[in-house]
């Protein structure tokens, strides 16, 4: 990414504070090519702390101003309330990426006035590195505007192009799919307790056992299916507990999350 190129967050929290950290850990943006913009005196501070050298403003009209490349990095809510005031300082020359769950691409091109909008939905383990994104384009969206923001959330994780209509479905899967995979390492780890293994080492084999089964996933380019399969020996005790969540219904149970997660999705968008 271009030295001169200078990436405004509107918004400072959580999702903003990790992608500035991976962008800067892999060498995307330099610290003086950050400014933030953040209306809450108290996080102001924080970032201050956190981002040495990096400008920290209160108002998200002054990173229109200073920016060409803008991240949208507020909850729906706050989006849709301040819409108003930005797009009467949004140019042509601006890029922007939206984070906000639920509101597609029409809908951020009528609050915003403008076409040359990238809706990104992110999720929180790009605060270590390991996020999964995915993005879809708007209509007045330049392959250079695509490849910057390919840069700047390849640097906390993985992301990939999806048409609007199909990033409900992507906010139900790894949007919310951490809390679901959370859920899975606790339950293992209660598992492991109830049968005499003391906490601390069940929750560290639980959390290794489910990043293990992942990066085979991700790296042998096997169906998972047949991952399982290589586990499973007749009459042993993998396929005891095979039977076990088949009775209940663990894989539908999963399937119903992420339907149930993208229908909430198409909601707030409305």
């Amino acid at each position: 990414m271009s030295a001169q190129i200078r990436i405004g967050f509107i918004g400072g929290g959580q999702m903003a504070c990790a992608l500035a950290y991976g962008a800067l850990k892999s060498g995307t943006l330099s610290i003086q090519q950050l400014i933030f913009a953040e209306p809450v005196t108290s996080q102001r501070a924080k970032l201050a702390e956190h981002f040495p050298g990096a400008e920290i403003v209160s108002e998200g009209q002054e990173i229109l101003r200073k920016c060409e490349h803008v991240v949208l990095s507020v909850k729906p809510q706050v989006l849709t309330a301040i819409s108003a005031e930005l797009a009467r300082c949004i140019q042509s020359r601006h890029v922007l990426v939206s984070i906000a769950a639920g509101i597609s691409l029409p809908q951020l091109e009528t609050l915003l006035g403008t076409r040359r909008i990238v809706r990104v939905m992110p999720n929180t383990p790009c605060q270590v590195g390991a996020g999964a994104a995915a993005m879809s384009l708007g209509a007045a969206v330049e392959e250079a505007d695509a490849e910057w923001v390919t840069k700047l959330f390849g640097s906390v994780g993985i992301i990939v192009r999806v048409p609007d209509a199909q990033m409900h479905a992507v906010t139900g899967l790894s949007g919310s799919g951490p809390a679901y995979i959370y859920q899975v390492i606790e339950s293992l780890s209660d598992g492991g307790v109830a049968q005499g293994l003391p906490r601390d080492l069940a929750l560290k084999l639980a959390a290794q056992t489910v990043l293990g089964a992942a990066k085979m996933v991700l790296e042998s380019g096997k169906h998972p299916g047949e991952l399982k399969d290589q586990v499973t020996s007749p009459g042993g005790t993998t396929i005891a507990g095979i039977r076990a969540l088949e009775r209940a219904a663990v894989r539908s149970a999963f399937i119903e999350a992420v339907a149930q997660a993208t229908d909430r999705s198409r909601q707030l968008g409305q």
